[in-house]
């Protein structure tokens, strides 16, 4: 069975996946936190959080920067692990950011994913509707 992308069922089997596969956190984004506010949703807008690489439900207290981005480049960032998109986005002023920028470009620093995050990347593409 299939999880809206974003719904409180989403959050819950991402969580369950990602603690299965208790991939270790890269170093350069180990402390790095990034609110997003995601609008447009089919439920209606979401706030969500990056903490350490890992998306969560809320905004953070304290988060030094913040995203608004359209429901469906979300999606695509997430669900679809497509950079361009986000690249594409925010090039075009879809994606907005609040706050620290310099803590956007610490994401690069974490590198390419790992075959285990590609395997992970994976079960969150199949059960994500």
């Amino acid at each position: 069975m299939g999880h809206q992308f974003l719904s409180d069922s989403w959050f819950d089997e991402i969580k369950a996946l990602r603690e299965a596969a208790d991939i270790p956190v890269p170093e350069a984004i180990k402390d790095l936190v990034i609110n997003v506010a995601v609008t447009g949703g089919p439920g209606g807008d979401v706030t969500a959080h990056m903490k350490a690489g890992r998306f969560e439900r809320g905004l953070a207290e304290g988060a030094p920067t913040k995203l608004v981005i359209p429901f469906d480049i979300a999606k695509k960032m997430v669900v679809q692990g497509d950079q361009n998109a986000a690249t594409q986005a925010f090039m075009s002023g879809q994606i907005k950011v609040e706050g620290d920028m310099t803590k956007l470009m610490a994401m690069q620093g974490a590198g390419p994913p790992s075959e285990a995050q590609k395997q992970l990347e994976e079960k969150i593409r199949a059960m994500t509707e």
